[in-house]
């Protein structure tokens, strides 16, 4: 390259500062050719600059190094500038001569220091930038994250003015706690990353795939792409091990394809969309990927409806509590009631499957939890002060409750204003607990026992943890699921008898009062009594009772049995 002339300088000088001011009117390759001419001019033979996050990360030698000049002529420094950013981020520059009689002095020495200045501080403000970017979209594993998708959708409906013929999947890795147990994290994260790539490999130049958090992840592409993609959950062979160890991968999923009724969503619908979606694949029994439609449309619009109306009908009362009978197959006598919710609102019946669900979405399901507590102590303190004498009501409580750390005060609190001794009321958990929550369940149960207040454990055998339930926790009384009541067309030997006689065995030998739900028939009945259990609940005494008929079965009414 031609020699630059002294009088060249000072516009070669002037470029430089307005290029690394406003880098975006030529380009970073403008900068670079200047940065080279100006160590050419100097007789500069390397400049390097290193950026670090921190001062810790400068210590570690954990940076970025970056050599922008190198005529490999020589190695001897010249000068070097370091500089802390607001930020705590360090970013440093070295200039490199051939021999120490080419050190920089004087006029020079001040025009190549305020040169790498301007340098440092345009390296400074692009990979500041960087970081923030980093911060803001990736987790801490390297993941694109959930603000990532957000803005990768905006952007691609900015572009295009709609998301039409685009599917977004939102997807849950199946098992994998049990991966991680049996591989240990090192081994887990492999195999997640490994994951990950094949499946960023199938959503298209276009498409993203980005970390929601765990083991759940969300993808956005062009609907070409959604077949590929939906086989890769259905089973991938990752590695996970340095050994060469493989395992394979599948994936529960909610799919929303972007086009007739949902073509209108936001970004911030779909993604409320395909979680919802993904919620109900990853809990389904049957099917592990499930796909949007009209009909969970309009479903999702009556979820809106409950949602917006629970509050107003709280406060108006439209929710009773109904009693069903537990009644003692000896004597015909009512001896407990489960209180069960019924929402009434402008004069129709909302059933129960139709709204529980919904409120359990949220915390809403726990003030309707309290609010059922405060009806049942209500009418057994109207029954005392009538003479009625009731009977120990149970009441359900959610598994939400569980993360509530005023759980018991506002239970006891509720029972106490209401002046009901804490006899009657019985508390029922379903058994579905997870295993994880052991601890805090635990101690809930102890806690209200040592108050003289029941508890329950309902749906006995419906879960996966059945037996480490009871042997864990001290219940007062186990409700054994209608699914271990036989049949009447089943035999003595057949395997649903032989489990309801061991289950009651194994509750009655634990000290635990035993109840069976679901009770329709006089066949099933006389099974309870040949193995011993001796309280029933379910249609074949009565139906849910509204409170005023319910009261009248207390008052020396017995059934026929």
């Amino acid at each position: 390259m031609q020699e630059i002339r002294k009088e060249e300088f000072t516009p070669l000088f002037e470029e430089l500062i307005s290029e690394v001011t406003n880098p975006e009117q030529k380009g970073k390759a403008a900068v670079h050719k200047l940065v080279r001419e100006m160590c050419e001019y100097f007789h500069i033979t390397k400049a390097v600059t290193e950026f670090y996050k921190s001062v810790i990360h400068e210590k570690r030698g954990d940076g970025e190094v970056i050599i922008g000049y190198d005529n490999g002529k020589g190695n001897v420094i010249a000068h070097r500038r370091r500089i802390i950013t607001r930020s705590m981020a360090v970013i440093q520059g070295t200039l490199y001569v051939e021999k120490q009689e080419d050190i920089l002095e004087g006029d020079d020495l001040r025009r190549a220091d305020l040169a790498l200045r301007s340098v440092l501080s345009y390296i400074s403000r692009n990979r500041l930038q960087y970081t923030i970017e980093t911060f803001a979209f990736y987790d801490d594993a390297g993941y694109r994250n959930i603000r990532f998708f957000m803005r990768h959708l905006l952007r691609l409906r900015e572009k295009r003015g709609s998301l039409s013929g685009h599917a977004a999947v939102r997807l849950n890795i199946r098992r994998f706690t049990l991966v991680n147990k049996d591989m240990g994290r090192k081994g887990g994260d492999m195999a997640l990353k490994n994951y990950y790539g094949i499946l960023d490999g199938c959503v298209g130049e276009n498409g993203t795939l980005c970390r929601i958090g765990g083991d759940n992840f969300i993808a956005f592409m062009e609907e070409k792409y959604l077949s590929g993609f939906i086989s890769k959950l259905k089973g991938t062979t990752v590695n996970c091990g340095e050994d060469g160890k493989r395992i394979v991968l599948t994936a529960s999923a909610g799919v929303v394809n972007i086009s007739g009724d949902s073509a209108g969503m936001t970004p911030e619908e779909i993604m409320d969309t395909v979680s919802s979606v993904a919620g109900m694949a990853k809990n389904s029994s049957d099917e592990n990927i499930i796909y949007f439609d009209s009909m969970m449309l309009r479903r999702k619009e009556r979820v809106v409806r409950i949602q917006d109306l629970f509050a107003d009908a709280l406060e108006n009362r439209e929710f009773a509590a109904f009693y069903q009978p537990k009644v003692d197959i000896m004597t015909g006598k009512v001896v407990g009631a489960e209180a069960l919710c019924r929402w009434f609102h402008e004069g129709t019946l909302v059933m129960p499957a139709d709204f529980i669900p919904v409120l359990e979405m949220t915390n809403d399901i726990c003030r309707l939890d309290y609010y059922m507590l405060d009806t049942v102590c209500r009418d057994i303190r109207r029954w005392l002060d009538t003479g009625t004498e009731p009977v120990r009501v149970s009441v359900n409580l959610s598994r939400k409750h569980l993360t509530d750390a005023d759980l018991l005060k506002t239970v006891f609190g509720i029972i106490d204003r209401n002046r009901v001794p804490h006899k009657y009321i019985e508390i029922e958990l379903t058994e579905t607990t997870g295993f994880v929550e052991f601890d805090v369940l635990r101690q809930i149960i102890c806690s209200l026992q040592d108050a003289g207040v029941s508890a329950s454990v309902d749906d006995f055998g419906m879960g996966y943890s059945s037996l480490n339930l009871i042997r864990e926790i001290p219940w007062n009384v186990l409700k054994v699921d209608r699914c271990f009541l036989p049949l009447d067309t089943e035999d003595e030997k057949s395997i649903t008898r032989l489990m309801f006689k061991h289950v009651i065995n194994m509750a009655l030998d634990l000290g635990l009062e035993c109840i069976a739900e679901g009770v329709e028939t006089d066949r099933q009945v006389d099974v309870l009594r040949e193995n011993g259990c001796t309280i029933a609940q379910g249609f074949y005494f009565d139906r849910p009772l509204p409170m005023d008929e319910f009261e009248k079965k207390l008052r020396d009414f017995r059934y026929t049995v």
